[in-house]
């Protein structure tokens, strides 16, 4: 990869909104310190709120979280992430507005 493509990668990268990995899970395993959701530390989390933080850092969070999840956690994350970016739901919250919404 030449200077010219490694550049044009972070501009994209930079002028990119990426959306925090929050599936909506929100339980801290007490020993690892990652959440069962998205694998993110709680310090990890403050990061990601920071208006500061880069997306440069942003997209090795979110390859560093993928290493820290597994099989059907991670199949389930990577699912539910996708509809977040699609369509701004999680699937537990697709789920939950989908449950009010039969209700009604």
């Amino acid at each position: 990869m030449d200077l010219i493509e490694k550049k044009y990668i972070y501009q994209s990268m930079e002028e990119k909104n990426i959306i925090s990995p929050c599936i909506s899970v929100c339980k801290t395993d007490p020993v690892s310190g990652y959440c069962y959701g998205c694998g993110r530390t709680n310090e990890d989390k403050v990061v990601w709120k920071n208006e500061n933080t880069t997306n440069e850092w942003k997209v090795n969070n979110l390859k560093e979280l993928k290493t820290r999840l597994s099989n059907w956690q991670l199949d389930a994350f990577e699912k539910s992430y996708q509809s977040k970016i699609e369509t701004g739901l999680s699937l537990i919250k697709k789920k939950i507005l989908d449950s009010q919404n039969r209700k009604n």
